[in-house]
């Protein structure tokens, strides 16, 4: 059993093994482990295995369950055990197996995360802006929610390598060498390098849309570029170059960070290796002059490898991306990060991905839209909402509740307390939701204080150190460490029994790309431990169990901050 195992995988490994010897059930297909009960009442951890053996074992469940209690021992840190309803059977931990946790997670720098990705390789592909176009809402959640992944993977020991396949090659580049040229603002490119490439795009697309000889000289200077021409690539680099260092100043306002910037012209050279490995596996075929690959057995219609102008589509830049992953970083898997509307093309290319042979264990987390309710926002530049306009009102609003709040503090903490909470609460809107769902943001939910929000994980943070700050000052000469955490009240238990879940929330949301999994559990966390701080005496408790809350609200401090980091979350001593 791992260091830190937790006591649902330590109970679960009992209760099956016992199952196996007590019934004969060498080779069984049911599951005799334990899941976490919901309510206290019914115990810490629940097992139905006595149903699912019923029918099997030609018996009654409560007659199972009742023969199992019966014969087995039970490990040193259960309690007690009951039986439930038709035979569910509980179990209730020791108080003293609970602060035993309790304090060695405290002592663990990992918070008894066990580093189960030691070794291992995941490639995390999300963001991906388009060069010479700023970001906007849209890249909102591919960002938060393939960092927070990313933390997660880092967290469990994994080397997780963050690459953000950037768009910067395709048909548009042609427009824009031309547009520059032609309508480049050096003050504006100065001042808004991104926005100034956009209008130069805009202009010189519309351009093309009306003058045949225009359109015809774009494609000339793209066929320049492919071939390598050694001006345009200069100017192509520096498309490139502009808009990094301003998606940057993005990444940087959202703690977001990438080990690789690699777009699709990294892989250019790859893809007529990738046709030919197709067409000598027999997997594409010619239709009316295009390349296709014909997925009607899998149940997908047609995927084009090879446009008929010769060009190339996305599909075969991933396929090539995929090889030139797997050769260089032998991944134990690569996640894509993704909005719904891409579903075909992944499950399109996963599949002749695996027709090729590549051995690559590959991941599509796809995520619903987020949407603004009318007149949410105020800064709108036609129907694209800029993410740093988003960016600054969070801030902007933020730093209006802390002048409110806390109008003695300084300016300069006051503007650093309102970004932690105004891009904590844009991330935590998004990252409290199944990424699945269809996310309607608002700022009143966004930033409420009382709600499930990261201002109010942020303060239930903030509360805590305080409390941390008030016994120091008030007893200077106590040493916490030469005092234990005990057990003693129902809400003492309560607290402890949901900090010894933080390992398996951590799991659960890394392996099922949910960081909502987090967020639900931190949300139950301050609030298991407001109820704590309400409902027993702090720093006017006697001796002794005056220092094992306080060491359980260090406890509870720790997690929460670490929670909220693994959701790129920052949190302050002071609210």
């Amino acid at each position: 059993m791992r260091k830190f195992a937790t006591f649902e995988e330590r109970l679960s490994s009992w209760t099956t093994d016992a199952m196996v010897s007590i019934f004969n059930l060498d080779g069984t297909d049911a599951k005799l482990g334990v899941s976490p009960t919901n309510n206290e009442k019914f115990g810490d951890y629940q097992c139905n295995a006595a149903m699912e053996l019923a029918r099997s074992l030609k018996k009654a469940p409560r007659q199972i369950a009742q023969e199992f209690i019966d014969q087995a021992e039970l490990p040193d840190f259960v309690e007690k055990v009951e039986i439930a309803g038709p035979g569910f059977i509980n179990f209730y931990l020791s108080n003293e197996a609970l602060a035993e946790y309790v304090t060695a997670m405290g002592e663990d720098p990992m918070l008894g995360v066990e580093q189960v990705g030691e070794g291992k390789t995941v490639i995390i592909d999300y963001s991906s802006p388009n060069v010479a176009k700023p970001m906007h809402i849209g890249h909102i959640r591919s960002t938060v929610i393939g960092n927070s992944i990313d933390r997660l993977y880092r967290f469990r020991g994994f080397n997780v390598i963050a690459d953000n396949h950037l768009g910067d090659w395709g048909t548009q580049f042609g427009l824009m060498l031309v547009g520059f040229r032609s309508f480049v603002d050096e003050a504006a490119l100065e001042k808004a390098p991104v926005e100034e490439l956009e209008r130069i795009y805009v202009k010189s697309y519309n351009k093309s849309k009306e003058d045949e000889a225009w359109r015809e000289k774009a494609k000339a200077e793209l066929v320049k570029l492919q071939q390598g021409d050694p001006d345009n690539r200069a100017l192509w680099g520096k498309f490139i170059e502009l808009s990094i260092d301003e998606f940057n100043t993005i990444y940087d306002r959202l703690d977001v960070k990438f080990d690789l910037y690699r777009g699709e012209s990294f892989y250019n050279d790859r893809l007529p290796k990738i046709i030919k490995a197709l067409e000598e596996r027999s997997l594409a075929k010619e239709s009316d002059g295009a390349l296709i690959v014909d997925l009607e057995e899998d149940e997908m219609p047609i995927c084009i490898v090879r446009k008929s102008d010769g060009g190339y589509n996305y599909a075969t830049t991933d396929l090539a991306t995929v090889e030139s992953r797997v050769e260089e970083f032998s991944p134990e898997r690569i996640i894509y990060v993704t909005d719904e509307r891409q579903q075909l093309h992944f499950k399109q290319f996963f599949a002749i991905s695996r027709k090729l042979g590549m051995s690559a264990n590959l991941v599509h987390v796809w995520f619903g839209l987020m949407r603004l309710p009318e007149a949410t926002f105020s800064t709108r530049e036609g129907n694209v909402i800029k993410l740093a306009a988003l960016l600054d009102e969070a801030e902007a609003r933020a730093l209006e509740m802390v002048k409110a709040n806390s109008p003695e503090m300084p300016e300069d903490k006051q503007k650093d307390l309102a970004k932690a909470i105004g891009i904590g609460a844009i991330k935590y809107a998004d990252l409290s939701q199944n990424p699945q769902s269809l996310v309607t943001f608002t700022w009143e939910k966004a930033l409420n204080m009382e709600g499930n929000s990261a201002p109010y994980l942020q303060y239930a943070y903030a509360r805590i150190s305080s409390v941390s700050d008030k016994y120091k000052v008030q007893f200077p000469e106590e040493n916490l460490d030469a005092y234990s955490i005990n057990i003693e009240h129902d809400i003492e238990r309560k607290l402890a029994v949901k900090l010894t879940r933080f390992p398996a929330a951590v799991q659960a949301a890394a392996e099922n790309y949910r960081p909502n999994i987090m967020a639900d559990y931190l949300y139950e966390l301050a609030q298991t431990y407001s109820s704590f701080y309400q409902n027993v005496p702090f720093l006017k408790a006697d001796k002794g169990p005056r220092e094992s809350r306080i060491r359980l609200c260090q406890a509870t401090a720790k997690v929460l901050q670490q929670g909220l980091s693994l959701l790129g979350i920052e949190t302050r001593e002071r609210i």
